[in-house]
């Protein structure tokens, strides 16, 4: 049986930018795998209640996807990132979002007469929760569009986990590639997932997923794993806990944070810190408390771009 030994929280500071989260370039080339989306986010104060009708203090558009934000995270940390899946023949928001920072979007798939997969968020100004309600018409992106990308030219695939039978064909054709580090997104409950688990180097595990799983903390989950399976689960205000190859089960503490803004986007924001801290060779540990601080002071503030001004500072180390 696999021990916690979880990390202590570290003493904490004000931090009123990221500017001391952000690492230097690394020469780690990152392929993001998954969908992008237009988000049509509508900011209230307070969640409404059914059948009534409340008036947003405000309503923005911006691309979501959580392939897509990881990777427009990754830019802003400094590795060369790059997106595949699937586009409509003209999607001018979700272009000049990734032109915006740097991500490279020619492997996409152009699917003509296709339409954007739209997600209505409520998000609550209260507390910061976000309620999603998300309509697509557009295929999946298929693995006959992956198969012809030369691979060779990354060191990390990450993939959403979605779409589980392309899902499949794609990490089994990617295996073939032995340098190539794998990491899969796994956020919701979907049949048959959890048959990939073996077949990526590094998973993400959310909050909701261990719960839908009957998991009570995610401990419980991480130490459920086949022996040698790294993995990590965010779990809200408590941070997140990783475990690694040799089983030791840490703990990651969230800084504090006295009013959420917004939490759209935040485990992407976690998922790309993870990725680029571990393209950079850093320890597990100084990994996961990283990802966990980057995602915390993106809650502090909107939207996903690093050097926005953060309008509610956590306490980091």
């Amino acid at each position: 049986m696999r021990n916690a030994h979880p990390q202590n929280c570290l003493a904490r500071k004000k931090v009123t930018d990221g500017s001391k989260l952000i690492p230097s370039v690394t020469t780690s080339r990152v392929l993001c795998v998954g969908i992008a989306t237009l988000d049509i986010v509508n900011q209230v104060e307070g969640y409404p209640a059914e059948n009534s009708e409340v008036r947003a203090l405000s309503q923005t558009q911006r691309m979501g996807g959580n392939a897509a934000n990881t990777a427009i995270v990754l830019s802003q940390l400094g590795v060369n990132t790059s997106w595949a899946g699937n586009l409509p023949a003209s999607s001018g928001l979700v272009e000049q979002t990734f032109s915006h920072y740097g991500v490279d979007y020619a492997l996409a798939m152009r699917l003509p007469g296709a339409v954007l997969p739209t997600s209505y968020i409520t998000l609550n100004r209260d507390n910061g929760s976000r309620s999603i309600v998300h309509y697509r018409d557009a295929p999946e992106y298929a693995f006959e569009a992956f198969s012809r990308i030369d691979l060779r030219r990354f060191d990390w695939l990450h993939f959403e986990g979605r779409a589980v039978g392309q899902l499949t064909r794609m990490l089994l054709y990617a295996r073939d590639l032995p340098w190539l580090r794998i990491s899969l997104e796994v956020e919701k409950p979907r049949p048959g997932i959890e048959d990939l688990f073996e077949r990526a180097d590094l998973l993400f595990f959310s909050h909701d997923y261990a719960r839908a799983r009957g998991y009570k903390d995610a401990p419980a989950l991480l130490l459920g794993l086949k022996k040698g399976q790294v993995a990590t689960c965010t779990w809200g205000s408590e941070g997140a806990w990783g475990i690694d190859h040799d089983g030791r089960l840490l703990q990651a503490c969230a800084p504090n944070l006295p009013t959420v803004v917004d939490t759209i986007g935040a485990g992407d924001v976690f998922n790309a810190a993870m990725i680029s801290g571990l393209c950079r060779d850093e320890t597990w540990p100084a990994a996961l408390q990283a990802a966990v601080n980057l995602a915390s002071l993106k809650c502090g503030k909107d939207g996903l771009d690093l050097d926005q001004p953060v309008l509610v500072s956590p306490l980091i180390e």
